[in-house]
């Protein structure tokens, strides 16, 4: 279970600092059709992109190097939360890539679930 928690976390790690870095890279995506691509031609020229892509990179950097992965963890729940709205409203063609990523993310969780009970603790 270690080595696919290990796993999961360095592809969780590569897949953010990617997603991330290229908010930063990327200045003119490829428009997408309908709603989907007005939102996103929105996000880009407001520069909410670029916070988005701050964040991801910080989840990413976080959980590549295996420090303060919880916090990288509750970061990535923020994140899903708003990528399932914009996939299953706009873009439900994409729904499996957050998917993908939840069912990664919830594999490393597991590891550090003791760290999330102190969170929902009742005293």
């Amino acid at each position: 279970m270690n080595v696919a928690t290990t796993i999961a976390r360095i592809l969780l790690g590569l897949l953010f600092t990617a997603a991330g870095a290229m908010q930063f890279l990327i200045t003119n995506p490829p428009a997408q059709p309908g709603l989907a691509g007005t939102f996103t031609e929105v996000f880009i020229h407001s520069h909410w992109a670029l916070f988005i892509g701050a964040a991801q990179l910080a989840i990413g950097l976080l959980l590549l190097a295996n420090r303060y992965v919880t916090i990288a963890l509750i970061m990535l729940a923020a994140f899903l939360y708003n990528s399932f709205a914009f996939h299953i409203t706009m873009a439900p063609s994409a729904l499996p890539a957050p998917v993908i990523v939840l069912a990664l993310g919830l594999l490393v969780a597991l590891k550090y679930r003791s760290n999330f009970a102190q969170l929902v603790r009742v005293p």
